[in-house]
């Protein structure tokens, strides 16, 4: 099956149920103070490059977004529906993010992640990210794992 990945604003309805759900995961795992999910106004900001998946009948599959900065960007609201997982689309979106933020001139990507999510903790090491302290306006929790890959 093959997934398209583009630009889409993330207030589209379909969308909008996929960022629902991925959120609804994490507060089954983490405690409020430990969930750190953009607000959809901050997903539509002029420094997020949000993109989505869909699937050959045109469905929303899979999210990911950057919020870019001066020298570096976050990578954000990683979700892929559970009956999408396993065909590659996380590193097929990260894949097409790191291309977006080396374009922006961008050499560094970081990310927060919680420390139950074993399968994005697993991708984000094969692909080449490496844990490192709290960044940006974080500061530190037990809950939660960072990493940051150099991108060349």
């Amino acid at each position: 099956m093959t997934f398209q990945i583009d630009i889409e604003d993330p207030a589209k309805p379909d969308i909008v149920s996929l960022l629902v759900d991925g959120e609804a995961l994490s507060a089954s795992l983490y405690p409020a103070e430990s969930n750190h999910h953009l607000p959809l106004d901050a997903l539509r900001a002029a420094n997020v490059c949000f993109v989505a998946a869909r699937d050959p009948d045109r469905a929303a599959v899979a999210t990911g977004a950057l919020v870019l900065h001066e020298g570096w960007a976050e990578l954000k609201r990683m979700w892929v529906v559970p009956a999408a997982r396993g065909r590659g689309l996380s590193k097929a979106i990260l894949v097409d993010l790191e291309a977006r933020a080396r374009e922006a001139g961008i050499g560094l990507v970081r990310l927060e992640t919680g420390v139950k999510n074993h399968e994005a903790l697993g991708l984000y090491e094969r692909l080449g990210f490496s844990r490192c302290g709290p960044f940006g306006d974080y500061g530190p929790d037990p809950l939660s794992v960072f990493m940051q890959k150099k991108l060349v």
